[in-house]
């Protein structure tokens, strides 16, 4: 299993303090425990995609149709909450997950049942789901008064002193990094974004594990689309539009290889972390928002850069490596 530099994280780490420290100084409010939870609480939606989103990206795929699933399986809950006011919120949880695994699966069985390119598939099912939404709400908005009660509760919910939706955000990191770092079928993952024909070779079920990857991804944006309406209480055609493209950023910016592979859990949450430091700063010293879409592109660019020229010297090691051996 490859491991990402950890001098990156702790680096990143340094990013994300010597920022809070400097917008700190400027506003001393940005610094107390209620910005904080802000901060966590608006990253909180984010950090669960990016978990789902790193597993697709350690073997070397993407999944673009996240926020879709996510707005899609928003609306589904919506519906059935307002057309079933007494559900509860198991069932309502058990719904989104349930939808989001799905559509996340269908995007597995396509790349691995005809050999499609990732980007590909999940650019098409991107359109297809955001279709889908129109055709099941006939393009009406679902507004606060009719979002069922238990959906707006949950991710409002406050338990010793930190927000529920934050809670489970953490929940989902720690059961991630569990899973990666314990789990046979973790530790595969690693194997087949580092090498695909190796892992094949050694018998790793590479067609089960990228179909596994994407369920998962897709399980995870469904948690997220019932979460995301019952926070800001709206549920409509283009919701999350583009957050796919936020959710790719925070995992470059962790660390986590486009090549596949290599990356963490805490990177991707660092990632997730910088991200939310950096939205929460830039109203705070009066920078206009149209700059986040740019700082977040720029920043992106470096990212890849930085991982390419770590994934060579790493490559050139390991050449030297066996030339010594020689």
């Amino acid at each position: 299993m490859k491991k990402p530099d950890i001098r990156r994280e702790w680096i990143l780490l340094l990013i994300i303090v010597v920022i809070a420290l400097a917008v700190g100084t400027r506003a001393p409010v940005f610094l107390t425990w209620r910005n904080a939870m802000d901060i966590a609480n608006d990253s909180a939606i984010l950090a669960i995609l990016v978990i789902g989103q790193m597993l697709v990206l350690l073997t070397r795929g993407i999944d673009l149709s996240v926020a879709s699933n996510l707005a899609l399986t928003g609306m589904a809950c919506a519906l059935v909450g307002r057309a079933f006011p007494d559900a509860s919120i198991v069932v309502l949880v058990v719904l989104a997950l349930a939808l989001g695994a799905l559509l996340g699966s269908i995007n597995g069985w396509l790349i691995t049942g005809f050999e499609l390119p990732p980007i590909v598939v999940t650019l098409g099912t991107l359109s297809v789901y955001r279709g889908a939404i129109f055709v099941a709400s006939h393009g009406a908005w679902i507004s606060d008064q009719d979002i069922h009660v238990a959906i707006k509760e949950l991710p409002r919910a406050v338990w010793l002193q930190i927000p529920v939706l934050v809670w489970i955000a953490l929940l989902v990191v720690v059961v991630g990094a569990l899973f990666l770092n314990l789990r046979k079928e973790g530790r595969e993952i690693y194997a087949l974004g580092g090498n695909p024909h190796a892992a094949d070779y050694v018998g790793i079920r590479v067609p089960a594990r990228l179909r596994l990857v994407y369920t998962l991804s897709g399980m995870l944006a469904g948690l997220a689309g019932l979460l995301w309406v019952g926070r800001y209480a709206i549920a409509y055609t283009e919701l999350a539009a583009g957050y796919e493209l936020t959710v790719v950023a925070a995992c470059v910016i962790g660390g986590i290889s486009i090549g596949g592979g290599v990356g963490s859990v805490l990177g991707a949450s660092l990632g997730v972390l910088f991200i939310g430091v950096v939205n929460g700063a830039l109203p705070v010293i009066q920078v206009s928002p149209f700059w986040q879409q740019a700082i977040a592109g720029a920043v992106i660019v470096v990212s890849v850069a930085v991982n390419a020229r770590s994934g060579r010297r790493t490559g050139r090691q390991i050449l030297e490596r066996q030339g010594d051996g020689a």
